[in-house]
């Protein structure tokens, strides 16, 4: 059976997160519930009999957290860690540091959810999903794909929507598809991959 793992984490909840604060580039700290949610996946992946050959994150602090902490909990503190803008959480330009609320009473329900929602209209001074996805998959095209087809397990812990870019092409969705698709925060994605880097096996990792 391939060996070609890599497994997708969404960091733990953020400060922002809990504040209903759209954040972006911004770098918030995670919450007690964030730091909780990143040791329970490392708690997930140790059960799995996991263990992993490098690690990739973004250049954020949640995301380095998240990872050092689910790496700490698995016992793998040494693992060889790459850091990169590439990674970084969708940049929300005017609307980061704002309340969503807030943003809404500004500049309309229907706008806001075209903002967030859409795959190509970016909000003011920011990046869309598709902006996020050039960004992202050249980096994992050059960076993360070639560790796992060496057989290197490889862990990736980054953002809801820099993953989403990940996602989007691992399991060949839609720019519709993608837009529904949630992220839970602190929930590890594991695949399996082929010497083609189609997916062979994909689960959602839950207590």
């Amino acid at each position: 059976m391939s060996d070609r793992i890599l497994v997708l984490v969404r960091h733990g909840q953020s400060e922002w997160n809990l504040k209903n604060l759209f954040t972006g580039w911004r770098d918030p700290d995670l919450t007690e519930q964030g730091v909780a949610e990143a040791k329970r996946a490392g708690t997930l992946l140790k059960a799995e009999g996991l263990s992993f050959d490098v690690a990739f994150t973004s250049a954020l602090t949640r995301a380095q957290r998240t990872l050092a902490l689910v790496l700490g909990e698995m016992g793998q503190e040494g693992v060889k860690t790459s850091r990169d803008q590439a990674l970084n959480e969708r940049d929300y330009g005017d609307l980061s540091g704002l309340n969503k609320d807030d943003a809404r009473a500004k500049w309309g329900e229907e706008q806001v959810h075209t903002w967030r929602r859409s795959y190509d209209v970016p909000p003011p001074g920011g990046e869309s999903l598709r902006d996020t996805v050039a960004r992202t998959l050249p980096y994992y095209v050059q960076e993360i794909l070639p560790c796992v087809l060496r057989g290197e397990r490889t862990l990736v812990a980054a953002h809801g929507n820099s993953l989403r870019a990940l996602v989007m092409v691992l399991e060949k969705l839609s720019p519709e598809g993608i837009m529904k698709r949630e992220l839970a925060t602190g929930a590890p994605i594991f695949y399996r991959l082929a010497a083609d880097s189609t997916v062979l096996e994909k689960r959602d990792l839950i207590a």
